[in-house]
């Protein structure tokens, strides 16, 4: 043990330099302080899915993981489109989720942002319109951003996401 500590203090401390400033932290900054200034709170998103393979669903929800850490932006998502300010809705529109999706619609309060994630939420897809589907999101509702790809990386979304919260503008209080 005496051996080992003399040459502990023969050599010094040997150990790396400290790490630089992290750009990304300032990037995270910002972004939370621009949802704090256009909402005065976490952005509240609701996902809808009108009929999508899951594909789109998956990236959606890595987007909770640490390494996206959406919720360390103040980006949140909620079981009800009575809290949401933000739809997420992904897949074409089947025929039965049709009601569904326009009463989720109505039910979110204003002003209210839709984002339509993947192929088939900005097209229709491979299904496109038929008996069954009744093909983009924009036929049934309106859409503020669409973000296409199959599936779209969760950057991608929260990129349309950040895009459709830049067309709003700050709040008054």
């Amino acid at each position: 043990m005496l051996k080992t500590l003399r040459q502990i203090a023969s050599v010094g401390i040997a150990s790396e330099p400290a790490p630089g400033p992290d750009e990304t932290l300032r990037l995270r900054e910002a972004l939370q302080a621009r949802i704090l200034a256009v909402l005065g709170r976490a952005l509240c998103v609701r996902a809808v899915d009108a009929g999508s393979c899951n594909g789109c669903e998956l990236e959606i929800h890595a987007l909770n993981n640490p390494f996206y850490n959406i919720e360390g932006l103040g980006i949140r998502f909620v079981a009800s489109p009575r809290h949401a300010d933000l739809l997420l809705v992904t897949g074409p529109v089947s025929r039965h989720m049709e009601i569904a999706l326009r009463r989720t619609y109505e039910a979110t309060p204003d002003p209210k942002l839709v984002v339509a994630i993947g192929d088939c939420a900005c097209s229709g897809g491979m299904f496109g319109e038929g008996y069954a589907s009744r093909g983009r999101i924009s036929h049934v509702i309106p859409v503020d951003v669409a973000v296409p790809g199959c599936p779209p990386d969760p950057t991608r979304i929260l990129t349309g996401i950040l895009t459709a919260l830049a067309g709003r503008s700050p709040s008054p209080g």
